[in-house]
């Protein structure tokens, strides 16, 4: 409700966040925001920069256009033909959105490096190394690590702490895309997972997203202060003059890719006013508890198999649902082949009756599999009850 009462006023507002003169108290909003997001990340004093961007996967295209900046600062104006071949490394469950901003940067999907995971879906360090090293050998430079906190699929979190001894190691800018898993800094009992974040150059963190912020809301946050504003900044003379009479800091539209800006703070700034820390704290921490719920409910419930063992780190629960004519089948391909074709048919099913609707996909080696992702406050249990029922009642003929 809060979030929508600023959307309408943001709107009504209908402004951009190019300079100071125009958006003069949204500019603050975001200022102030950005520096209390930065601080839980763990950067002393808030210490730093940072912008509202068009989603998750733009925020990790400025990442990756600022660790290269930061690298070989000659890239802005003499292109990719006057620095070495670049490669970036992620692991093999990362977002899209990694080899998205390569292609989109003239760095090429081929540059960017998909690292093993371990069975929970986390990336091996030592695998991440090994890689680093063969890269170097060839005559590559490796200039960014993208690691995940709360992977799309598994809602896995990397090992964050030895992955930027590895960046230290070999002077690497680490980026940590925690699009997903960013709100769980605001849980006392789940930031845990989020151990070694305090050690990137960037982070991406959606409040969209766990946060339950309306779309879109998303932050790019980045350590070292006005490197974002050397990497983007254009000097344009008709918008940002250099003798205006306030603080050109403020104006914010030279350190961003884009001149029209929509106004994304204003929602997350006044939930934030409205429920304090402790208010998404307790939202967060209800929505893992359901996915806990959930997957205690089924993980020895008959006609359902666990996709990995051990309980979620997220509110991703990934599940098979076997109809009773596939129990009693020996585990071969034959089994397999059946399996993959049983989430399909419910989730078409679902959608068709208008009951429910949860994603599923391959991954690996692993046939289709439900991926339930909880990450509305106002589920209960008995949400839960239901989807249980409904998948058998819906598959149970297959």
């Amino acid at each position: 409700m809060v979030g929508l009462a600023a959307d309408w006023l943001t709107s009504t507002a209908n402004t951009n966040m190019f300079t100071y003169e125009i958006a003069p108290v949204f500019v603050l909003l975001e200022y102030v925001t950005l520096r209390k997001m930065r601080e839980m990340i763990g950067w002393p004093g808030g210490c730093g920069d940072g912008i509202f961007s068009p989603g998750g996967a733009i925020s990790n295209m400025y990442a990756m256009l600022i660790a290269r900046f930061k690298m070989f600062p000659e890239v802005k104006e003499k292109g990719m033909a006057a620095i070495p071949r670049l490669v970036a490394f992620t692991s093999e469950h990362s977002h899209f959105s990694v080899k998205k901003g390569a292609a989109a940067l003239g760095i090429g999907t081929d540059s960017v490096i998909l690292i093993r995971c371990d069975e929970r879906g986390k990336i091996i360090p030592s695998d991440l190394e090994r890689r680093i090293i063969e890269a170097k050998q060839k005559g590559f430079v490796p200039f960014l690590v993208s690691a995940t906190a709360g992977t799309t699929v598994y809602g896995a979190f990397d090992p964050l702490l030895a992955i930027a001894d590895i960046c230290k190691k070999y002077k690497i800018w680490m980026h940590v895309d925690a699009a997903w898993g960013g709100g769980l800094l605001m849980s006392r009992k789940h930031k845990w997972k989020l151990n070694g974040v305090e050690r990137a150059n960037s982070v991406t963190w959606n409040p969209h997203k766990m946060m339950g912020v309306p779309l879109q809301c998303s932050a790019l946050l980045v350590r070292e202060e006005g490197l974002m504003q050397s990497c983007n900044q254009m000097h344009a003379s008709y918008l940002f003059q250099q003798d205006k009479h306030y603080d050109l800091s403020y104006d914010t539209g030279d350190k961003a890719l884009q001149c029209g800006r929509h106004v994304d703070v204003f929602k997350l700034w006044l939930m934030w006013r409205a429920k304090g820390t402790t208010g998404f704290e307790a939202q967060i921490d209800k929505c893992l508890e359901l996915a806990e719920y959930l997957y205690n409910k089924i993980k020895n419930r008959e006609g359902y198999e666990m996709v990995f063992d051990g309980k979620p780190q997220h509110t991703n629960v990934c599940f098979w649902y076997v109809p009773p004519s596939l129990r009693s089948m020996e585990d071969n391909e034959e089994r397999m082949n059946c399996l993959l074709k049983v989430a399909p048919v419910i989730k078409a099913r679902m959608m068709e009756y208008g009951t429910t609707m949860v994603s599923y996909q391959p991954l690996g080696d692993k046939v289709n599999f439900f991926r339930m992702v909880i990450s509305n406050p106002a589920a209960s249990h008995q949400d839960i009850d239901f989807l249980i029922e409904e998948i058998e009642r819906l598959g149970q003929d297959l």
